[in-house]
């Protein structure tokens, strides 16, 4: 009886630690300028200079080259990692208020390549 009430504790804790992991789809990566931040995929994420903290303003064409970092409907906010609604209605994934995107010239995993675009975009840092 003891083995069971053992197992069902340690399922929980698997389990609370699997849904706080799996919370906020980030990492951080090295890159020519130092760690950044980058989704579960290992590319880039930026934040643009023009949104407001909880308030993407990178909808329409600018999000076909800057995709949001998209948040499941269930997913949860963690510590410095929320989720903001979109105009289109669906959530995005934010770092201290400020909505993460990825750059669509970016090819591999550390590619900086939008850093300082238009002067508007800057590497999401850890």
């Amino acid at each position: 009886m003891k083995s069971v009430k053992f197992l069902s504790v340690v399922a929980a804790a698997a389990l609370a630690a699997t849904a706080a992991f799996a919370a906020a789809p980030v990492k951080e990566v090295e890159s020519a300028k130092g760690k950044v931040l980058a989704g579960e995929n290992g590319m880039t994420l930026y934040t643009f200079k023009k949104d407001a903290k909880g308030v993407s303003n990178c909808n329409d064409d600018c999000a076909k080259n800057w995709p949001p970092l998209m948040a499941a409907s269930d997913a949860k906010a963690d510590g410095a990692y929320s989720i903001i609604d979109r105009k289109d209605g669906k959530k995005q994934w934010a770092k201290d208020g400020m909505p993460l995107y990825y750059w669509v010239k970016d090819k591999k995993a550390g590619d900086i390549t939008g850093d300082g675009v238009g002067g508007n975009w800057e590497l999401a840092k850890p």
